[in-house]
């Protein structure tokens, strides 16, 4: 079977890597074969195997959506998942300066709304073009889409926090956090 996933320019060097060794250990970690067409950004998965093919499709998209190779492999780990929110799906005015504003308000000052995102959530977070892209735990990820859905829709961060601290707390108690 074989699957086609078209690649950011500036992220196809990242899938490569030095001497082609980030491709290879995507490869040899899911028994698969990728080709890379730099010029057009097409990226060829083929495999045996369905689930060996959807693993090295998330760890491409992974690193498409602006993750480093290496939190990308955490997806080898069936338990981990990617999840990918497109902020433009939530503004009502798609215009450059209102993503620049809602950017600037999940990333936080000094990127402090976002690493407490992270943390809380136990999650890796991508902040890339207009999207937010997560890997983590299934029930992390809802957790952390909610948060950044509030922060999107303009919520006051202190209430996002609270938000996260009790979803965190529930969690610890085994009752689920949403």
């Amino acid at each position: 079977m074989e699957y086609k996933i078209g690649m950011e320019p500036d992220r196809i060097g990242v899938l490569i890597g030095k001497k082609g060794e980030v491709k290879r250990r995507i490869e040899e970690a899911t028994n698969t074969k990728i080709t890379v067409d730099s010029n057009s950004g097409i990226v060829t998965i083929s495999g045996n195997n369905l689930s060996d093919v959807m693993t090295a499709q998330n760890i491409i998209k992974a690193i498409n959506y602006g993750f480093t190779p290496d939190k990308a492999f955490k997806l080898l780990d069936p338990d981990y998942s990617l999840h990918i929110i497109d902020i433009y799906n939530y503004l009502k005015k798609k215009d450059e300066n209102n993503l620049r504003r809602v950017l600037g308000r999940i990333i936080g000052e000094k990127g402090k709304t976002r690493r407490i995102l992270e943390e809380t959530t136990n999650t890796d977070i991508s902040i890339y073009r207009h999207y937010v892209a997560a890997i983590g735990l299934f029930d992390d990820i809802l957790i952390l889409d909610e948060a950044v859905k509030k922060l999107i829709m303009g919520l006051p961060h202190r209430v996002v926090y609270e938000y996260l601290y009790n979803a965190r707390s529930m969690r610890r108690m085994g009752l689920g956090g949403w």
